[in-house]
């Protein structure tokens, strides 16, 4: 059956067209839904699409039984519940790249207007005011100001590059940009927002809104500005204290802002900001609003939402790791390695566990291995007694709440396989393990609780744990051919200090519960579990 998708919100004819000529996808477009006709026909659809007039909720995703992907044509998504989404394991794609150079050319313009009094100016000119304008709206240069970027990723940066044109001086805060980014950007690097907006001109922000980011320009941060400083918000509403802004106008500190985005849209008329006639400019929410940026979104989502449901890669999605196509080919094999480990492990491993830990031997752990330990979470509690749907997105929170945690890390140490994956679980003192790696281009799982073994990563087994003595093996051999079951392979181990031994034998079928008792009751055997992988 074709996978079917929801376009709820207006986009590019162009990407609606690019869903449905796909033939393993049918879209339908349907806008302007209210929230209970929305809820009403959600759960026929395997992805969404929307834009920012489709609120998706938790009611809405509780309705979306067979919902994978929500795919948002823009960057924000304040209107997709995201930890909702997190517990329904629906990933959630945006579009970072379409409106870039439109918003930041709209950020840019918002500042050149609020300096030069733009809005005022043609005010007075309509209104007959020629040569009073003249006098009461003169501007101030760029020239020369020292601007702050409160965020330095893709808008960030096209904003830089037209200040710097501009002759600004420029210093940015971002958490994740490094020295040597910021030498290469040639702007000066800030640690804290508060040593970036000090002693600035102008502050332009290009930020999500979080519960970080919320309120980032408030009242104690606007005075650290230079007097008749400016403040530009083309990202999100939330971001500026609308009330401290006001305020800090009002006293002369700050001269002035350029605001496209208010914490409440529309905002309200008598919204005090709104009274301002100088050094202002105000726009409703145009960042992305060109008829190059509405094009580019629509065709990104489209494409992206659509080469998920057909070939499961995984672009911009913001609550899991992306996984394009050349990144899915490099790790693919590290993909069904991880998945078999994650469900051999619930199968073997310590009851009620404290803690997964997943380690890179290696160089191994040079690759991106965020999507490999998800993995192997994920197939470990599908195969445990976990109640509900798990997947790649909601393992992480299922995990939190059975009081699961998940450790990643990077080990160093020599090993005698040029890269190894090791999975571990932990409860109290007891650890279990089990190791695998590749050799050449196949998967191999080649250590089960410190015994060395060599066995295949699909198929189906009969592991078995015994007293290390003669005759065991063969007892387990002569079970399963009085019962006609027929052996593909067989690894065997040992630990002759303790005295156990271990035999992982790979079968044509299942075993059934009465050879599974047989192989039990052979004396000396500690250990007897068939496995499906």
């Amino acid at each position: 059956m074709a996978h079917r998708v929801l376009v709820s919100d207006p986009i590019s004819e162009i990407g609606v067209a690019l869903l449905n000529d796909h033939p393993d996808i049918e879209a339908d477009f349907n806008t302007g839904l209210s929230p209970e006709e929305l809820i009403a026909i959600i759960g026929d659809y395997e992805g969404l699409v929307v834009r920012s007039q489709t609120k998706v909720t938790p009611e809405v995703l509780a309705a979306a039984k067979s919902l994978k992907v929500i795919g948002r044509a823009g960057v924000g998504v304040d209107n997709i519940d995201k930890e909702a989404a997190n517990q329904h394991g629906v990933i959630v794609m945006n579009t970072p790249t379409g409106n870039t150079i439109s918003t930041a050319e709209h950020a840019f313009t918002l500042m050149l207007s609020a300096a030069r009094n733009i809005a005022p100016g043609h005010a007075s000119v309509l209104a007959g005011e020629f040569a009073a304008g003249r006098k009461a709206n003169q501007g101030i240069e760029l020239n020369g100001k020292r601007l702050a970027v409160i965020g330095m990723g893709r808008i960030g940066t096209e904003f830089v590059k037209r200040a710097q044109a501009f002759n600004m001086t420029v210093v940015a805060f971002d958490p994740y940009l490094t020295q040597s980014r910021a030498d290469e950007l040639k702007v000066e690097l800030a640690d804290t927002p508060d040593a970036a907006l000090t002693g600035a001109d102008v502050v332009t922000l290009h930020v999500p809104l979080t519960d970080d980011t919320k309120g980032i320009i408030n009242a104690e941060r606007l005075a650290l500005m230079n007097k008749g400083a400016l403040v530009v918000n083309c990202a999100r509403g939330g971001l500026v204290d609308e009330a401290a802004l006001k305020a800090a106008i009002d006293s002369g500190h700050i001269a002035g802002c350029g605001l496209d985005v208010f914490e409440n849209e529309p905002p309200a008329a008598d919204h005090p900001l709104l009274s301002l006639n100088k050094f202002v400019a105000f726009t409703p929410h145009l960042g992305a609003s060109t008829a190059e940026a509405q094009e580019n979104v629509g065709i990104q989502v489209a494409e992206q939402v659509r080469d998920f449901l057909a070939t499961g890669e995984i672009r911009n999605a913001i609550n899991m790791p992306s996984l394009d196509a050349a990144a899915r080919e490099a790790i693919g094999p590290y993909l069904d390695l991880s998945a078999s480990l994650g469900k051999l492990l619930a199968k073997l491993g310590l009851s009620n566990p404290d803690a997964l830990r997943v380690s890179y031997h290696g160089p191994f752990a040079k690759k991106d291995t965020a999507l490999i330990s998800r993995t192997v979470l994920t197939n470990f509690l599908e195969s445990s007694r976990c109640d509900g749907q798990v997947n790649i997105v909601n393992a992480p929170g299922i995990a939190a709440q059975m009081g699961l945690e998940l450790v990643e890390s990077t080990i160093n140490a020599q090993t005698e396989y040029n890269e190894l994956l090791v999975v571990e679980l932990r409860k109290g003192e007891e650890r279990f393990r089990l190791a695998g790696t590749l050799i050449g281009s196949s998967p191999r799982i080649v250590e089960i609780d410190r015994l060395y073994v060599d066995t295949n990563i699909r198929g189906h087994f009969l592991i078995v744990r015994n007293d290390d003595r003669p005759g065991i093996v063969g007892a387990v051999g002569t079970t399963l051919g009085n019962e006609k079951v027929n052996i593909a392979n067989l690894s065997l181990a040992r630990n002759k200090t303790q005295g156990n031994a271990l035999t992982v034998i790979e079968v044509d079928e299942p075993l059934s519960p009465e050879i599974m008792a047989q192989v039990r009751a052979i004396p000396g055997v500690t250990l007897g579990t068939g496995v499906s992988l």
